[in-house]
């Protein structure tokens, strides 16, 4: 649900989540890593259309998604997000690292 601005009138309806996506780049890997698109709606549905056509994996994560979309475009995540956004890239690690054989 989106924030409350505080300027709905009572009573009035809660709007329905929308979808929202962000898109990271860890190219620099001695800088944390950089907000590179983020959108609701279409933009959203978009950024993640994109994402797959280039082989790139999605994860779905809409509490870090909130966090994230706070973060200006072409900024850096903040530290207060490094241990969240690490656990997310050891996952993509693990995905793209064949298991060993025995």
């Amino acid at each position: 649900m989106p924030p409350s601005t505080g300027d709905e009138p009572p009573g009035a309806p809660e709007l329905p989540d929308r979808p929202s996506a962000i898109a990271l780049s860890y190219a620099k890997k001695d800088r944390a890593p950089i907000v590179v698109a983020k959108g609701y709606g279409a933009v959203a549905d978009s950024i993640v259309q994109r994402a797959r056509e280039s082989g790139l994996y999605v994860h779905n994560s809409p509490d870090l998604v909130k966090l994230l979309m706070q973060v200006n475009l072409d900024e850096q995540i903040p530290p207060q997000l490094y241990l969240a956004v690490a656990e997310v890239l050891a996952w993509l690690y693990r995905l793209d690292t064949p298991e060993p054989k025995n």
